[in-house]
């Protein structure tokens, strides 16, 4: 059995791209990469591949699913010989063996770990929020620095109080201090008492890709005797520090439309960027730059950006990631920021056009970088200019490309004015070096030789299409409904109720006492409603529940993709693809809320103006705007009210059909079974005449939940 830790790790570190690229030849268009499919016969391409999303989808033959379902369908191996197949190509060791009874409770711990950090997330935003201590010392931080009371909510930024008041918090919550302690949350004294490791602190939230918060970044506000100003999370059992970027979550699906992500060193940096409307923006978590995290970038993208500090500290750190990321196969250029600015301060001086436009007509590619910020430090000196021609060579030999070192050399040479023979040759001393360090791959063909096929393990995909029929049409309907918009907020008018969208669905399968026909619905419709709803619902047992893959609450639609994307299910993350690929939406309403609109103005302070007239057009002006912001406001709310009638009415609507046609397929048997019946078989026959009258009762009493009753409203 493999460990779900190292399944994650395959997972993470297997690009869709590459994956499929092995087999497919691949275009780019938009965010999304098409193909010839290699699972039917095609001639116009309808194979996508999302690297944002790390799914497939072929729209011709219906084929879709994660990097491991392709695995598993083009090469007919079963889940662990995919699983492998993958960690062998991407040199990740996998030992099988049966989990003894402790490493079965390190997973439950494992999962007790990332419950804690969420619950410490909230407590410290909700600390930051709603305390006076919280708002004055944390919310006052961040708002001296810029950062909006969106992008706070974003970030989950936060406040540590200076008392240990987690430790009491999470202990009423059900959170021991040994999990605390565990999750790197507290430390402990040699008297063995706990203290709160953060105290005092502004608090960053880190996010793994999937969403989960596997760590903490914090800041002290006051200057403190032997107490470092940042400190991170210790590496725990969820956490490791060089395989984490901060702000890749939210980063993601802005690097792989923009195919460019920007590099930057600080948290702070990562904000500023973000909220000047350069989303695609990432930063190594309290660390030099890691192969980890360039290769976590390379999921959604091939080009790197660099946007470290301009003093000696960031252009050092710079030298050292131009080499790392080149030799990830990817490409690089820098930017060198104007004298004393660092991405935040830059990001304020200027709006979005400006920085862009900076960035655009001054990143440079690595070369060019190096002899610019070398050349005043060399002032003619052949020794140091040697120097800085080999540090450069040594950059373009680790280039995996052999086109792309070559255009390399070119230009090296050409700027440089020496000959592309000594390059050549000093790229080949390199190299030899290399191989006697015996770096070695595994040749594909070697990979597919080390993993049998076994058509017989193959799982049986085809329960997908087990019924062609309308039930199961309106079934799958109600299902993606489910799942796409299981956390918009439905409000029942006479008693004020609140229910989501998913548990909407389950009450009034439960109100008619109705089970989905097609079981692989049903296991994923109550699998799903479990980890989103904290209400209990009475589920009948079914046979083959799907596997526990989660085992906290979801708290947002990307959790919840995320989820189903990467389940261990393999036939869950193929029915996954089928309704996250960006050709099969079913409305806009199913996105994100974004927040739009700027913030509330601020009114003009009368001591700054130097005379009545100037201080009255700005009051005038800061009159008209707040005037705009809440007509603003109230147009979105309408629109975000609309928006969750048309789903609501939607719901209903093929609920309605959903019922109608059980009804109707219940009267075609009863009335079936009457015609059946001979004709002095009375008893019977009054026994089916009476079954038919309940069934068109039964009708009339469930139209009533979802008649006018079920009007929503925003919460």
């Amino acid at each position: 059995m493999i460990d779900s830790q190292t399944i994650e790790r395959i997972i993470d570190a297997a690009r869709i791209e590459e994956v499929v690229g092995d087999f497919v030849s691949l275009r780019r268009r938009g965010a999304n990469l098409i193909g010839l499919c290699p699972f039917h016969s095609e001639k116009t391409g309808s194979f996508s591949v999302s690297p944002a999303r790390g799914i497939f989808k072929c729209f011709g033959c219906g084929e879709g699913g994660n990097s491991v379902n392709f695995v598993m369908k083009h090469e007919h191996l079963s889940y662990p010989e995919a699983l492998k197949y993958l960690a062998n190509k991407y040199n990740i060791e996998v030992i099988e063996k049966e989990l003894t009874s402790e490493e079965k409770e390190k997973q439950s711990e494992r999962a007790s770990l990332l419950h804690a950090n969420s619950f410490a997330a909230d407590f410290y935003a909700k600390y930051m929020s709603e305390n006076p201590t919280g708002i004055a010392i944390g919310k006052s931080y961040f708002y001296e620095r810029g950062i909006s009371e969106q992008t706070i909510e974003k970030f989950k930024l936060g406040y540590a109080p200076e008392k240990n008041v987690l430790i009491d918090e999470a202990k009423r919550n059900g959170i021991s201090a040994e999990i605390l302690l565990k999750a790197g949350l507290v430390g402990q004294s040699e008297d063995g008492r706990y203290y709160d490791r953060f105290r005092d602190r502004v608090m960053f939230p880190i996010h793994s890709p999937s969403g989960q918060i596997v760590g903490f970044g914090g800041r002290i506000l006051q200057k403190k005797e032997n107490v470092g100003k940042y400190i991170n999370s210790p590496d725990t059992d969820v956490y490791n520090k060089s395989r984490e970027l901060y702000g890749v979550y939210l980063a993601a699906n802005a690097i792989a439309k923009a195919n460019c992500c920007y590099l930057v060193e600080g948290n702070i940096d990562v904000l500023s960027m973000f909220q000047t409307g350069l989303q695609n923006t990432v930063a190594s978590c309290g660390t030099a730059l890691t192969p980890e995290q360039v290769r976590l970038i390379k999921r959604y993208t091939q080009n790197i950006t660099v946007i470290y500090d301009g003093d000696e500290a960031g252009i050092k750190a710079t030298m050292k990631a131009i080499n790392l990321i080149l030799s990830e196969g990817m490409n690089v250029r820098t930017v060198l920021l104007p004298d004393g600015d660092d991405p935040d301060s830059f990001a304020k001086k200027h709006n979005a056009d400006e920085v862009i436009n900076y960035l655009t007509q001054n990143q440079t590619d690595f070369i060019r970088y190096k002899i610019n910020v070398s050349e005043p430090k060399i002032n003619g000196d052949p020794i140091k200019q040697a120097e800085m021609i080999s540090d450069i060579i040594k950059d373009i030999a680790v280039v995996p490309d052999e086109l792309l070192r070559e255009e390399y050399a070119k230009e090296c040479s050409k700027l440089l004015n020496i000959s592309i023979e000594t390059i050549y040759g000093k790229i080949g001393e390199i190299k030899r070096l290399k191989v006697s360090s015996n770096e070695y791959q595994v040749s594909r063909q070697d990979q597919q030789a080390l993993n049998q096929k076994n058509e017989n393990l193959i799982p049986d995909t085809k329960i997908l299409n087990t019924k062609n029929n309308k039930i199961d049409r309106l079934e799958k309907e109600l299902l993606i409904f489910a799942i796409k918009c299981g956390k918009t907020p439905i409000v029942y008018a006479d008693n004020e109720q609140s229910f989501t969208a998913a548990e909407f669905i389950a009450e009034n399968f439960k109100a008619a006492n109705l089970k989905f026909s097609n079981p692989f619905y049903e296991n994923i419709f109550y699998d799903f409603v479990e980890k989103v709803s904290s209400r209990k619902y009475q589920i009948e047992s079914t046979e083959n529940r799907l596997p526990d893959a989660h085992h906290s609450l979801l708290d947002n639609n990307k959790e919840i993709e995320t989820y189903f994307k990467y389940h261990p299910d393999p036939q869950v993350s193929q029915f996954a693809a089928e309704i996250f690929i960006e050709q099969y939406t079913l409305s806009n309403i199913y996105k994100e809320k974004e927040h739009i609109l700027e913030e509330l103005p601020v009114p003009p302070d009368e001591d700054n103006f130097e005379d009545v007239h100037t201080y009255n057009d700005a009051l005038e002006d800061y009159t008209r705007r707040e005037r705009l912001f809440v007509q603003e406001q109230n147009l979105m709310k309408r629109k975000e009210q609309e928006k969750i009638e048309e789903l609501l009415s939607k719901i209903i609507r093929v609920f309605g059909e959903y019922v109608n046609e059980l009804a109707l397929n219940e009267k075609k048997r009863a009335v079936a079974a009457l015609r059946a019946t001979p004709l002095q078989e009375t008893e019977t026959i009054n026994q089916i005449q009476q079954e038919i009258v309940e069934i068109n009762r039964k009708i009339k009493e469930f139209s009533k939940p979802l008649g006018n009753r079920a009007i929503v409203k925003i919460l």
